[in-house]
């Protein structure tokens, strides 16, 4: 009786923002990565100079 009154996982709402909240932080980390790639060089670069 208690488990058909409490819904313990719910496939709507909450996976759907999960699903937006990953996507957003693989999305972050991504542009991190880009930009800390971008920067290597040109430092590299500078030093060798």
């Amino acid at each position: 009786m208690i488990k058909s009154s409490i819904a313990l996982y719910s496939w709507t709402n909450g996976v759907i923002m999960i699903a937006i909240f990953a996507v957003v932080c693989i999305t972050l980390v991504g542009i991190l990565i880009n930009f800390m790639s971008k920067g290597k060089p040109k430092d590299e670069e500078t030093k060798e100079l």
